[in-house]
C-alpha cells in the first residue's frame, strides 16, 4: 500500500487540551483517511543534529521539550514501539544518496512528533522512527533527504513531517486573539500554499529569495 508524504502544523502542545480547535478535529480524523501504515517516519523541526540521525530505541520515550504550559501536558505519555528495521532501511537509503546518517539508540520522540501522533494514532501502537533535521544546511539539503527516502512510501511507511510554516513566538505572544493575523504572515503562508499546489518545488527551495 502506498502512503503519501504529509506535513502537519502541530501548533503548541496545548492543542491536545483544545478539542474545539479545528486542527485538533482535523488530526483526529486524518488518520482514518490515511489508513494504518506499517510504520511511521517522523521528521520533527524540534530535533536538530549535525548529520541526519534516526532513532533506534526499541520503544520511544516521551520528551517534554517545552516549558510554561499546563501541568497536564507534562503528565502525558506517548511511547510507541520503535521500528529498528525501518531505521536501518532509511539509513541505507540515505547512505545510497551520499549522506552520512547515524542511529541513536537513546533518543525518544519530541512534542513535534507525539502531539500530532497522539491525535492521529492515540493507541501508540504503530512503530515509529524519528529523523532529525539540519536547519543550517538549508532547503535543498532537506529536499534531497526526502527524495532519498521516497521509496519508503511504497513499503507501507507514512512519512510525517511536523513543524510550522510560520513560527515567530515573540510575535505570537503579543498577538491578541480575535485580531487579524499580521499581513506578512498571511502573505508568506499564501505564497507557500500557491507554490505547493502549483507544483513548483524549485521556487519553494528558493523561498528565502522568492517569498514575500
Amino acid at each position: 500500500m502506498s502512503f503519501p508524504s504529509v506535513f502537519v502544523s502541530h501548533g503548541a502542545p496545548s492543542l491536545l487540551l483544545e478539542p474545539e480547535q479545528p486542527a485538533y478535529q482535523f488530526l483526529r480524523t486524518f488518520s482514518a483517511e490515511l489508513g494504518r501504515p506499517t510504520a511511521i517516519l517522523v521528521v520533527s523541526a524540534h530535533w536538530e543534529t549535525g548529520v541526519p540521525t534516526l532513532t533506534s530505541a526499541p520503544r520511544l520515550e516521551t520528551i517534554h521539550d517545552f516549558g510554561g504550559f499546563d501541568p497536564a501536558l507534562y503528565a502525558m505519555r506517548y511511547q510507541p514501539p520503535g521500528a529498528r528495521e525501518l531505521g536501518v532501511r532509511a539509513r541505507a537509503l540515505l547512505e545510497g544518496a551520499g549522506f552520512d546518517p547515524h542511529l541513536d539508540p537513546k533518543r525518544g520522540i519530541d512534542h513535534g512528533g507525539w502531539v500530532p501522533l497522539m491525535l492521529m494514532y492515540p493507541e501508540a501502537d504503530v512503530p515509529v522512527v524519528q529523523l532529525s533535521v539540519q536547519s543550517r544546511l538549508g532547503a535543498v539539503h532537506h529536499y534531497r533527504l526526502g527524495q532519498a527516502l521516497r521509496p519508503l512510501r511504497e513499503e507501507g511507511v507514512l512519512i510525517l513531517a511536523s513543524g510550522s510554516v510560520t513560527h515567530n513566538l515573540r510575535a505570537a505572544f503579543h498577538w491578541v486573539p480575535g485580531t487579524p493575523t499580521p499581513a506578512p504572515v498571511n502573505a508568506f503562508s499564501a505564497w507557500v500554499a500557491d507554490t505547493l499546489t502549483g507544483s513548483r518545488p524549485n521556487d519553494l527551495l528558493e523561498y528565502e529569495r522568492q517569498a514575500p
